[in-house]
């Protein structure tokens, strides 16, 4: 019984590794989305379970008290981390102070983590929330393509022709593949070419 048992637990394991493991695909319309692989640091240990527990409190009520109670862990991913929580908040000026006390790589490295944390934002559609975070991901990481797209489609979703243009083009001289994403970004292009 024990080793049917284990058996059992080693199965569900290997389903939920293939699961995790393959690739999100959203269709829309006629559209399929791959998420692509973009490069990013994802850090782990005492700075992920800190957030890991103040996550909840991400919000502009309660961040500012909830930082003050239980700091962030010292170094990059203590730094980064915070500053995640902070644009989360809607403090995206906050997190961009605490990035820019970052040096050299650490900065593009701690907006990486911003984007891994506000990505589900982006990708419910919440143009208002994510907009600002994903501006923020770009300021560090000018060629970071998920990031101009949200941005532009973000711009775009609250009526700003420019911007919306301006990271979707840059989104097409990063992004290489011709895919759901490209086309989505071609025809926002047209559909502000015609207005």
């Amino acid at each position: 019984m024990r080793k049917l048992y284990l058996a059992s637990w080693i199965f569900f394991g290997a389903l939920v590794w293939i699961a995790y493991s393959a690739p999100a695909d959203v269709g829309v319309g006629s559209l399929r989305f791959t998420h692509p692989a973009v490069p990013e640091f994802t850090p782990r240990g005492v700075a992920a379970s800190w957030f890991g527990e103040i996550r909840p409190f991400c919000n502009p009520v309660e961040v500012e008290t909830r930082m003050s109670w239980t700091p962030p862990p010292d170094g990059f991913e203590g730094a980064a981390f915070a500053a995640a929580c902070f644009a989360l908040a809607g403090m995206t000026d906050r997190a961009r102070s605490m990035i820019d006390d970052l040096g050299g790589d650490d900065r593009w490295r701690a907006a990486g983590v911003v984007f891994n944390v506000a990505h589900p934002v982006a990708d419910a559609g919440n143009d208002a929330a994510a907009g600002p975070i994903m501006e923020l991901v770009v300021e560090f990481w000018p060629n970071h393509y998920m990031a101009l797209y949200h941005a532009g489609m973000a711009r775009l979703g609250l009526g700003d022709d420019g911007g919306a243009a301006e990271y979707l083009v840059r989104f097409l001289e990063h992004y290489e593949l011709q895919d759901g994403w490209t086309s989505s970004a071609r025809m926002a292009l047209e559909e502000l070419g015609a207005r």
